[in-house]
């Protein structure tokens, strides 16, 4: 509780992460200062801040909580009849592309299990597992992301997932066997720009190493309006390998190639000692054989 309300920086936006009342969370605070004999929270306008001595104890909570985590595992692992819940989150495409099938995959290997899937932004995912309301997450390492050493959390690649050109039925290129970035230069590009959604950043990044600057002329907030876009002919897209199931008529995916073929990296992250856990453990393989079982979303 405490580290979310460092997190968010106000007693009521952290009761909202934790489904708690404001009034709740500030009697646990006061209650925890009480015990340790010492201040936790400190005004800071409208918002609170921690003291030098509630950081001190975030330090040895990160390792307390990462023990706990492991305890619970090593306990659990000496259970009979696994049943869950297994809580999984991830971005729209990785919800899309892989939660689904490995939840799908679950229910028919271990229908006894509770598979829960929730579809939000990198962010999110990362409060939801911190808050205990989420056990397994995809999350793509961007510079908003935490850091591999950071002791709340057991990050691991997943999969590099190749990144296609989307261009309309009728363009030039759609009947291309593969194409590098080079070769669209000159093309007009959409992007999507929600917030948490790092395809615009990615964009700039590979065609940079390409040589180029894209010129983008649309913006969207779902794939749905960049597939719409693209079929209309008003320009050109890099789409995930992941997305595949969701393409819509009038668009053809056309895979790149070269030195600058774009990819992108996805990690699986839990709280840090709960990997072992046997239904996380679980979760995790049945992602792995999602991975496994399509050999394009690899290739």
């Amino acid at each position: 509780m405490l580290r979310v309300v460092h997190r968010q920086g106000t007693i009521t936006a952290a009761a909202e992460v934790l489904h708690l009342t404001p009034s709740a969370v500030s009697h646990h605070m006061r209650e925890l200062s009480r015990e340790l004999k010492i201040p936790l929270l400190e005004p800071q306008g409208r918002r609170v801040r921690l003291t030098q001595a509630a950081h001190v104890l975030l330090g040895h909570a990160d390792t307390l909580l990462s023990q706990w985590e492991q305890t619970l595992a090593d306990l659990d692992s000496h259970r009979a009849g696994e049943t869950g819940p297994l809580r999984m989150a991830g971005f729209t495409t990785a919800a899309a592309g892989l939660l689904a099938p490995a939840a799908g995959r679950l229910k028919t290997t271990h229908p006894d299990l509770r598979v829960l899937v929730r579809e939000c932004d990198t962010d999110v995912s990362l409060e939801l597992l911190l808050a205990g309301e989420a056990d397994l997450a995809i999350i793509e390492p961007t510079e908003e992301a935490p850091p591999p050493g950071d002791p709340r959390f057991d990050q691991r690649p997943l999969l590099h997932e190749p990144l296609d050109l989307a261009v309309p039925a009728g363009h030039p290129l759609a009947g291309s066997g593969a194409v590098t970035l080079e070769d669209v230069a000159d093309e007009a590009w959409i992007v999507s720009d929600p917030d948490g959604c790092d395809h615009k950043r990615q964009l700039m990044v590979h065609c940079s190493a390409a040589g180029f600057t894209p010129r983008i002329e649309h913006e969207a907030t779902t794939w749905t309006v960049i597939w719409s876009l693209v079929a209309n002919g008003m320009g050109v897209s890099l789409i995930p390998r992941l997305i595949d199931g969701l393409q819509l008529p009038g668009v053809v995916r056309v895979p790149l190639t070269g030195e600058s073929r774009p990819t992108r990296r996805l990690l699986t992250c839990v709280r840090r000692g709960s990997r072992e856990h046997p239904v996380i453990a679980m979760g995790v393989r049945a992602l792995q054989d999602v991975i496994d079982g399509s050999p394009a979303v690899a290739a």
